[in-house]
């Protein structure tokens, strides 16, 4: 486990808040070009640990920062991010960039434009300085992948930082700027943000377009903290006609998360229906936290899970099938290319009927009118993000089995299919130091209230412990 250094009490650039160093651009405390450097630097000491990077471009973002240092010496900004660093994830395209989707088998052709959330970050002035790593086609949690490096978790480097972001969940927890874009489809933002201690949204569906758009994938932030989260949204969440499932335009107030926990109606969801049994550790942290709410004035009641093993196992064939329908398309070299353990469950979706595939995603539907059955009665759900504290670097997932892959997603997959707001945030640690995640849950296009009430339970949980340094030279 790397421990944070007691001696560092100054907080240096590259950890401030996208919020604080817009404040300091405006104050001329600091410049874009100036911090670049500090989140360059520090990538420099942590990288060759993490490998959390992909299609990392110092000398353009070089010159990004340069351009922008010079909009805010003539105090004219861009955007609401102007000068910000950030990573977008593998998956979301960026012009001139391949997309190899974390996979081997994958031909590198340079993107022809941006993807909108990518889009939207370049217009506000945000400095996409490197991409970030992810498992093959991102149907792993974990840092595994047949293209990249292993990524690894700066809390304990023999561990995981979770997945299919997983790049995206060790930068941000390393320091590597404040604001870090993943994408979600059964847990994807949440799951690497609970094992890597961040604040991770999945939002509503169709809140952030995204290119291509698919069944309960989404695009969305991982932060360190609540406001940073808010403030991304309050960029990437505009409509783009490229998605036709894009939510219109909304005048959303992204700076107005004040939000009461008092009188609201909580669900405590401990078990979510089936999947991996929940670890004591993550239990009483997530207990803890509804029991922080509940002082705040909220009502709090312990809800039965939605997931049935039906519904899990049916996603799982729909999606074998998914998986098989790309790599029945790819060349036998291109074959032996992907991750054994992807190829081997993927490979699976071939004996599969054609009514088996059609009950599988059926249950997509028959999860969605579970939870607005639930969230007829209730404005929150409380629940651990992920049922595990932690898992082995090396693993493609917490069950480490191609023919159990989702054990661990029945907390965080319901809301992808029902379309909810979801967002981890860290709840506290187990013994030895590692940061567990609580999930709050909202009804459908209430990301604002989600984010509201994360941010309540951000000033009633308290201090964090330190984040984790580099390990020494």
């Amino acid at each position: 486990m790397h421990r944070p250094r007691a001696e560092e009490t100054v907080t240096s650039l590259h950890d401030l808040s996208a919020v604080d160093l817009i404040a300091g651009y405006r104050a001329k405390q600091f410049s874009p070009s100036e911090v670049l450097e500090d989140v360059l630097a520090h990538v420099a000491a942590w990288e060759p640990h993490l490998k959390a990077l992909y299609a990392f471009d110092p000398d353009g973002a070089r010159e990004a920062a340069k351009a922008s240092t010079a909009r805010w010496t003539g105090g004219e900004p861009s955007g609401a991010l102007d000068g910000v660093p950030v990573t977008v994830k593998d998956n979301i395209a960026t012009k001139g960039v391949p997309v190899p989707l974390g996979a081997a088998s994958v031909k590198l052709v340079p993107a022809e434009k941006d993807a909108p959330p990518a889009a939207r970050l370049r217009e506000a002035g945000a400095i996409i300085f490197a991409k970030t790593t992810m498992p093959d086609y991102g149907m792993l949690s974990s840092g595994l992948s047949s293209y990249h490096a292993l990524a690894r978790n700066p809390w304990d480097l023999t561990k995981n930082p979770g997945g299919s972001s997983a790049g995206a969940g060790a930068a941000a927890a390393a320091g590597y700027g404040p604001l870090h874009l993943g994408t979600d489809i059964g847990g994807s933002v949440r799951l690497p943000a609970a094992w890597c201690g961040l604040v991770g949204l999945k939002p509503s569906f169709g809140r952030v377009p995204i290119e291509p758009t698919y069944v309960g994938r989404v695009a969305g932030p991982m932060t360190r903290t609540v406001d940073d989260c808010a403030l991304m949204m309050s960029v990437i969440a505009k409509p783009d006609r490229r998605d036709g499932t894009s939510l219109p335009a909304e005048p959303l107030n992204w700076k107005g998360l004040e939000k009461s926990p008092g009188k609201l109606r909580i669900g405590l969801m401990l078990d979510p229906g089936c999947g991996l049994p929940l670890e004591k550790s993550v239990r009483e942290v997530a207990v803890k936290a509804a029991k922080a709410l509940e002082s705040a004035g909220s009502v709090v009641t312990e809800v039965d899970g939605i997931l049935t093993r039906e519904m899990l196992d049916g996603l799982d064939n729909f999606w074998r099938a998914r998986m098989w329908d790309d790599l029945s398309r790819l060349t036998p070299a291109e074959q032996a290319k992907v991750l054994p353990y992807i190829f081997k469950w993927g490979e699976s979706g071939a004996k599969l009927s054609g009514v088996d595939v059609i009950r599988g995603f059926n249950q997509t539907m028959a999860i969605r009118a579970a939870a607005g059955k639930l969230f007829c009665e209730l404005d929150y759900v409380i629940s651990p993000t992920a049922p595990n504290v932690n898992y082995p670097a090396e693993w493609a997932s917490p069950t480490n089995d191609p023919m159990k892959p989702f054990e661990h997603i029945a907390y965080t997959v319901p809301w992808n299919m029902s379309e909810n707001p979801a967002v981890s945030v860290n709840g506290g640690f187990d013994a030895n130091g590692f940061p567990i995640g609580v999930q709050i849950v909202g009804r459908r296009f209430d990301d604002l209230g989600v984010l509201g009430m994360a941010k309540a339970f951000e000033g009633l949980r308290g201090a964090q412990r330190p984040w984790p340094s580099p390990p020494a030279k």
